[in-house]
């Protein structure tokens, strides 16, 4: 599991093999996992609507939020460099690290217990996305939603980490004192999209 956790930079600085292998292998598992969920759950859903469905959940911004709820993100290998401009909180690299450990339980205990362990993650991911297959803009279903439930306007909050030339962008949605969450980005504008699917999801 160590090496699904050891970034290129890590590897470089300890002679040690990175986690670019587990992410390629990782990532098709993924894409398996999801489309046979997709398709054995909703089978009124013509083959572009899997695709819309499976595009709003198989992704990398969805791939952070999973690392960052299994503290996937606190047990990544940087390098020291990469570490101290912000890397723990880039999205691409937290969901590289997801997909590698991904890629780990399918090697070390087999399919089936990979499919488990990525269906429990995904399900609920996909179950919201089907509800709107041709993927509305998360902020837009935000807005709407707080103005259905008569909420004051979502408040985006940025936070930038990292070098100019690398930065990444952490960014905390609120809804009045109803629903707060938050997302991760390379671009400000992810970022605000992670959050507000986060904070679709636990709307109450």
């Amino acid at each position: 599991m160590s090496t699904a956790l050891t970034h290129s930079s890590y590897a470089a600085e300890h002679d040690e093999e990175s986690n670019e292998r587990l992410e390629f292998l990782g990532d098709a598992v993924v894409n398996l996992v999801a489309a046979d969920v997709i398709m054995s759950t909703y089978g009124e859903f013509n083959e572009g609507q899997c695709s819309q469905v499976r595009a709003q959940v198989v992704n990398e911004a969805t791939f952070a939020e999973v690392a960052t709820e299994l503290g996937i993100s606190e047990l990544m290998r940087l390098g020291k460099g990469e570490d101290k401009s912000g890397g723990r909180q880039r999205a691409a690299l937290q969901a590289d690290a997801f997909e590698a450990v991904i890629a780990a339980i399918y090697i070390d205990r087999g399919f089936d217990e990979a499919y488990e362990f990525v269906a429990d993650l995904l399900v609920p991911r996909i179950s919201l996305a089907a509800t709107d297959p041709s993927g509305g803009d998360p902020k837009t279903r935000l807005i709407q939603w707080a103005e259905a439930e008569g909420l004051p306007a979502p408040v985006y909050v940025a936070v930038a980490h990292g070098p100019v030339h690398a930065t990444t962008f952490e960014v905390t949605v609120s809804v009045g004192e109803r629903v707060s969450a938050t997302g991760r980005g390379s671009t400000k504008r992810a970022a605000e999209s992670a959050a507000a699917a986060a904070a679709w999801r636990s709307r109450t």
